[in-house]
């Protein structure tokens, strides 16, 4: 029995991309072998990789004058690969602190010998909140400004995009392909496929073309964003069937109504949900409202004591994976793209029930 999996990553895939996959496992476009199996050099699994760019470029709007590349190690790579390819050691860069993921893209920065300009820190507020535009100054020697538009863990989403003179480099991890975006506003996007792209491993980098040929000498290849440009994302072998996957949902997303009518949905789900989190004299929600996440809802219960209860009352409801993350307890419900409003649903009269049985 599928399940409605509320988890942060690896998340819930769509439905339909699974069966498709299921259905092609053993025998992919005709050829008598898996996709997991043909050979990534193969003119099949070629032209496989440029329609996943294709219909990525097509539902984002991607605009001339930027590569897209399919790269390993998910986002946390790029923490040290943006450094390697956009600054020279000593040099500066700007980012603002909103989480947990961004202080680990600062940490490896300072790794990779930069300068860091923390512009922005909402540490103080335990990370329930996002820096008001015009409330921090980005230096003008900054080589970029890093930002992370929604921290997985707290829950903390900005309402809007930081308007500087910095190229912008950001971390969509959590929330690409989850509504429409300006991609010409943005130096580089990157993010992490297992959210909602694909499974795990995968990272997809958009860098704008100017801001290529700057690696280090020292830079591995495979990180090297020039390098991978000019081999199509195939210095090495890549993540074949993250690939084909990412393909899949990018036809499923453009099948849909593509990203603004993804972005109608995903705001209806988080609509209800934190509404019936106000509503309620059990849960709460800790974070500001103009900085809320869409993907990724954390919620307290009254009495921490319930904790373990309603985490097993949902487990067997078929709510799963609602546990918040070990460094923020309660609980947090991540609803991707491919969360359909039912499981929202189902998760509210859950929460609804577990709090009338226990008023």
């Amino acid at each position: 029995m599928r399940v409605y999996n509320f988890s942060a990553g690896p998340a819930q895939l769509p439905l339909p991309v699974l069966e498709r996959a299921s259905a092609e496992l053993t025998d992919w476009a005709g050829s008598g072998m898996s996709v997991l199996e043909v050979s990534h050099r193969g003119k099949d699994f070629v032209a496989c990789a440029a329609d996943a760019e294709a219909a990525l470029r097509r539902i984002m709007g991607i605009p001339e004058g930027y590569r897209v590349l399919f790269l390993q190690g998910g986002a946390s790579a790029q923490f040290a690969a943006i450094p390697m390819n956009l600054t020279a050691e000593g040099d500066t860069a700007a980012y603002l602190n909103t989480g947990q993921w961004s202080a680990k893209a600062i940490k490896e920065a300072r790794n990779q010998g930069l300068d860091v300009v923390v512009a922005a820190d909402e540490s103080a507020s335990s990370y329930t909140t996002t820096p008001a535009p015009g409330s921090y100054e980005v230096p003008a020697s900054a080589r970029y400004l890093h930002y992370t538009p929604n921290e997985t863990i707290g829950g903390v989403e900005f309402p809007g995009i930081p308007d500087v003179e910095a190229p912008l480099v950001a971390d969509f991890s959590s929330t690409i392909l989850s509504r429409p975006l300006d991609v010409s506003r943005f130096g580089l996007i990157y993010a992490g496929a297992q959210k909602n792209m694909g499974p795990s491993g995968l990272a997809v980098v958009i860098v704008r073309e100017d801001l290529l040929g700057r690696a280090r000498p020292t830079t591995p290849g495979v990180l090297d964003y020039t390098r991978m440009a000019a081999a199509d994302s195939m210095l090495n072998t890549p993540p074949t069937f993250a690939i084909y996957l990412l393909g899949l949902i990018a036809h499923w997303i453009e099948d849909g109504g593509g990203l603004a009518a993804m972005g109608e949905r995903n705001l209806a789900k988080a609509g209800l949900l934190y509404s019936a989190i106000d509503d309620s004299d059990l849960y709460t929600n800790p974070v500001e409202e103009r900085s809320r996440s869409w993907m990724n809802i954390p919620f307290t219960l009254a009495d921490p004591a319930l904790d373990a209860e309603f985490l097993a009352g949902a487990q067997d409801a078929g709510l799963t994976n609602l546990k918040g993350h070990r460094s923020v307890g309660g609980m947090r419900a991540s609803i991707y793209n491919a969360m359909p409003i039912e499981g929202v649903r189902a998760l509210i009269d859950y929460m609804t029930d577990f709090e009338r049985t226990r008023a």
